[in-house]
């Protein structure tokens, strides 16, 4: 165990981005009644999701990481669950087939409610309220009722996660993610769409692959991996209280965990390296991720990781670069000489959409062409420095919504009104989030060709 830890030791360090509540002995009650809850996911998954993590750590698979910006209360629905799931699962095959290496899938659900402001107020119409930080926390409705923190919020959060899990379960596990179905994970409305025939044509070669399979006696029903998959739940642990309500300890190791999701991270904005973030998480035995934006310096790096990762194990920490497409050629190389300099074993991965926000119509957006653009500099960069572009992390939705400019269906500025139901960052439809994947399927593929001329000579 790390030295001098207990789950709630954070609580002796200075914290970011955490509300005050006004009533601390119902926060209290809350926090010890979530304590006596069951866990929402167990020590053994977390510890094979770090093991399919250590092998992206060592250029041998890749990490597919999506999901809500922020999960709300409102839309939670078994559709809607659903079509994230498809939507997923379009990318990883995607992803599998072009890349030709296994795919570890990480959503940002079943536990993504609280979010990190820029500011802790926000301001309509010369109002002035506290900010909105989550559905964990508070309400979206702009009045004072509502953005007061409210602890029973967290007992809302929980069932939600715990209904959610439930169904991904029974998704990953039960027959919908059967290869067999490749055509009937399609949504409706990305049928019609580029995205939707390139989907087509790539469906109908795995199904005649299935089909040859099939004839020498390889089916689903005596190969549980064409079947079944592993799904994996993530979210910021933004809300240490919470958190720390949910740090069990593992009765088959001794050691502790956080039962709340299978791999939590740290955001950009809470990083600092005698906070309370850092401490709680040097302390779980999780796989961990760390969020790395403009500001991050490759010492200050090299710290956190020596704090969060002392064994220097493959598949404990993911470091999460969120730069800009016009700030990563400047601020990725340095941070991969330092970790390469030092040694230190650690999943990479892009995410291409916290640092490409803007505002169009009153309405903040992230270009598709800026997204493509930071993704493209990601493997580049990697490509040049002889290390493994292992991963991306979205923002990400199953649903028809227009909250990202451009793609293959040029969603406009005047699209956005259309359908922009995110509660609080824009999301990459499911067209969109395909039309990624086929970018990154392609992008792998030519690195992998790259590296088989070399050896080759």
């Amino acid at each position: 165990m790390a030295q001098n830890w207990t789950p709630s030791s954070w609580r002796q360090k200075p914290i970011q981005q955490v509300p005050e509540f006004p009533d601390k002995a119902a926060l209290a009650a809350t926090e010890a009644q979530l304590a006596t809850f069951p866990p929402l996911v167990f020590a053994g998954e977390a510890r094979r999701l770090k093991k399919q993590l250590a092998s992206v750590a060592e250029g041998n698979a890749f990490l597919l990481q999506g999901g809500d910006c922020a999960e709300s209360f409102v839309e939670h629905g078994a559709d809607n669950i659903r079509d994230f799931f498809r939507s997923f699962l379009q990318m990883a095959v995607v992803l599998t087939y072009g890349a030709q290496l296994p795919v570890v899938k990480v959503g940002r659900i079943a536990g993504q409610f609280a979010k990190p402001r820029s500011s802790n107020i926000e301001v309509q119409g010369g109002v002035e309220l506290p900010s909105y930080r989550g559905d964990i926390i508070n309400g979206i409705e702009f009045s004072p009722e509502s953005r007061i923190p409210d602890p029973e919020r967290q007992m809302m959060a929980y069932r939600q996660s715990a209904a959610t899990l439930n169904l991904l379960r029974a998704f990953a596990m039960g027959g919908y993610a059967n290869l067999e179905n490749v055509h009937k994970w399609m949504l409706g409305f990305v049928k019609d769409s580029p995205q939707g025939e390139r989907y087509r044509k790539l469906a109908d070669r795995i199904s005649e692959t299935m089909d040859f399979m099939k004839a020498i006696g390889i089916t689903a029903e005596n190969q549980p991996s064409l079947r079944e998959t592993d799904f994996f739940t993530s979210h910021e642990a933004l809300l240490l209280g919470y958190e720390e309500a949910f740090t069990r300890v593992d009765s088959t190791s001794g050691d502790w965990y956080a039962t709340s999701g299978h791999m939590l991270w740290i955001g950009d904005r809470t990083r600092q390296l005698d906070h309370a973030h850092v401490e709680y998480f040097r302390g779980i035995k999780n796989p961990i991720g760390l969020k790395c934006g403009p500001s991050l310096q490759a010492d200050n790096l090299i710290e956190l990781i020596d704090a969060l990762n002392p064994a220097n194990e493959a598949g404990r920490l993911t470091l999460i670069c969120r730069f800009g497409h016009d700030k990563v050629a400047e601020s990725l190389p340095k941070l991969i000489r330092a970790v390469e300099r030092e040694g230190k074993k650690v999943v990479w991965s892009c995410d291409p959409m916290h640092g490409n926000t803007i505002t169009l119509n009153n309405y903040k957006t992230r270009p598709f062409d800026r997204i493509l653009s930071e993704v493209e500099s990601f493997f580049q960069i990697h490509r040049a420095e002889g290390t493994h572009p292992g991963g991306i992390h979205i923002e990400m939705t199953g649903k028809d919504v227009t909250e990202c400019t451009g793609g293959a269906r040029a969603v406009s500025a005047g699209d956005l009104q259309d359908r922009y139901h995110t509660h609080c960052d824009p999301r990459l439809n499911a067209d969109q989030a395909l039309e990624l994947a086929f970018l990154l399927a392609e992008r792998m593929k030519s690195g992998r060709d790259e590296k088989r001329m070399v050896v080759n000579g």
